[in-house]
């Protein structure tokens, strides 16, 4: 009997050894051969580690040794210097590695194309299980269950819910922007202040007005955990991921866990309070988001709805992207070629799990593609040598003809994923602008410093110093 287990043991650790071998060396190692047998280039896989160690270290010196910087120079080494540094070392057709992942870059328009468009060949990496804490919900589903979640939302934000939007967005606008500047320019008729944390309110305000019937404390309360969340999964995000690591009690760990029950714990009440409004009256003459999560969530039977834990987390989802596109695109008065130069997302991943042929790539099963949004953006041979440059005049045309007909400006995603909230929040940002130049001019204050900033969506670093004039 006991050599029988003594058997097992040996073999079941046998079986691991190879396991975990096959994970951090034979495959990575293979599946480089196979690309640099298809003419990409990238860096040597490294046990285990890959070029994650790398990544965190040259994102860490471009923070520290980060500088101000004129309009046109090019901060792209700044945000996201270890992907500068592969496509200027390797080239446009290049891999680098996460962990033992090959992630592919791909810059080609019809390859990204083609990407975006197939959602069942190409999907989103199953993330890092820290990552949740921040953001989960339909945009981390796949096929029928993001189908469905889809299919649920989708009614919130047609063009007739839209128009129903409008008003509170310009009660926000007005409340927040108008007539707190209003007051500071009263005065002299003019003054200088940094406009960021207000348009950081502007956008808390809306997303928690029209899709949560939720207070302007509620959400701004949301807004500054969700913030420092973010900063929090940047970090987990320049690390490998070990099976177990998120049940260690490590400060990071601890801290996200906690800042995650705190916005259950909000959002929770939030919706407590719908429901009894919604079971107080037989209609609901403008249904809202959390109105239809909350209607999912009472029939969630089978593939009906949703569950009440799920409709949190999608809550969680359209408050961080509803907060974090509307509020970072408020930069210049030009939306497009704001998004073009700025644009909140900066890359777009997804994976392939069986092999697959995309162009003359034969991929396989297993490999990451990463579509470098803010690079393809600011493509000079895309763009032309003016690529760096604002010059919302490339858009007179409209998109199509700015980007000769090729998919090269997709700043909400593409295809069937295109964000779902991308009219929302170009509407805003269109209302928003056009109110503040009814009221104010504006310039750029001397004590503006320009150094865009990365911290999972792009952002500016030291703030938007204006000068605001009052009309």
């Amino acid at each position: 009997m006991l050599s029988s287990v003594a058997l097992l043991a040996v073999i079941g650790g046998a079986w691991w050894v190879w396991t975990v071998m096959r994970w951090v060396w034979l495959r990575p190692r293979a599946i480089e051969r196979c690309l640099r047998k298809q003419g990409l280039n990238g860096p040597e896989y490294r046990l285990l580690h890959g070029d994650m160690n790398q990544m965190a270290t040259m994102a860490r010196h471009a923070a520290v040794n980060s500088k101000p910087m004129s309009f046109s120079d090019d901060f792209l080494p700044t945000i996201l210097p270890f992907h500068h540094h592969i496509i200027q070392t390797y080239g446009k057709n290049s891999f680098a590695w996460m962990g033992p992942i090959a992630r592919i870059n791909v810059m080609d328009p019809e390859l990204i194309k083609e990407v975006l468009v197939n959602n069942r060949v190409y999907k989103k990496p199953t993330p890092n299980p820290l990552v949740r804490f921040l953001v989960s919900g339909m945009t981390s589903y796949e096929d029928e269950k993001w189908a469905k979640h889809r299919k649920i939302v989708a009614p919130a934000l047609t063009q007739d819910k839209l128009k129903h939007m409008f008003s509170a967005m310009y009660t926000s606008c007005n409340d927040i922007l108008v007539t707190e500047w209003s007051k500071l320019v009263s005065k002299n008729g003019w003054c200088e202040l940094d406009v960021q944390p207000y348009i950081d309110d502007f956008a808390s305000d809306v997303i928690s007005r029209n899709a949560f019937g939720s207070s302007y404390e509620q959400g701004r309360r949301i807004y500054r955990l969700q913030k420092e969340q973010a900063v929090l999964t940047r970090q987990v995000l320049q690390t490998v991921y070990l099976p177990g690591w998120r049940f260690l009690p490590t400060k990071t760990n601890k801290r996200m866990k906690q800042i995650d029950n705190e916005l259950r714990s909000i959002l929770t009440k939030i919706m407590e309070k719908k429901e009894r409004a919604m079971i107080s009256r037989e209609s609901d003459d403008h249904e809202d988001l959390l109105s239809l999560l909350l209607k999912s969530t009472m029939k969630a039977n089978g593939d009906l709805g949703m569950s009440v834990d799920e409709a949190i987390e999608e809550c969680k989802s359209f408050y961080f992207a509803g907060q974090e596109s509307s509020s970072n695109l408020l930069v210049t008065m030009i939306l497009y070629e704001v998004l073009r130069l700025y644009s909140p997302a900066t890359i777009f991943t997804r994976i392939t799990y069986n092999e697959t042929k995309l162009g003359d790539l034969t991929v396989p099963a297993g490999v990451q593609f990463l579509l470098p949004v803010i690079f393809v953006h600011h493509d000079r041979e895309i763009w032309g040598e003016d690529a760096k440059e604002f010059n919302p005049e490339r858009f007179s045309e409209g998109i199509a003809k700015a980007t000769k007909n090729k998919l090269a400006f997709f700043p909400f995603s593409w295809g069937p994923r295109i964000c779902i909230g991308n009219n929302f929040a170009l509407m805003e940002a269109k209302l928003a602008i056009s109110t503040i130049l009814q009221h104010f001019s504006f310039e750029l204050s001397p004590s503006y410093t320009h150094s865009p900033s990365y911290v999972v969506t792009l952002q500016p670093r030291y703030g938007a110093h204006l000068i605001l004039h009052k009309i």
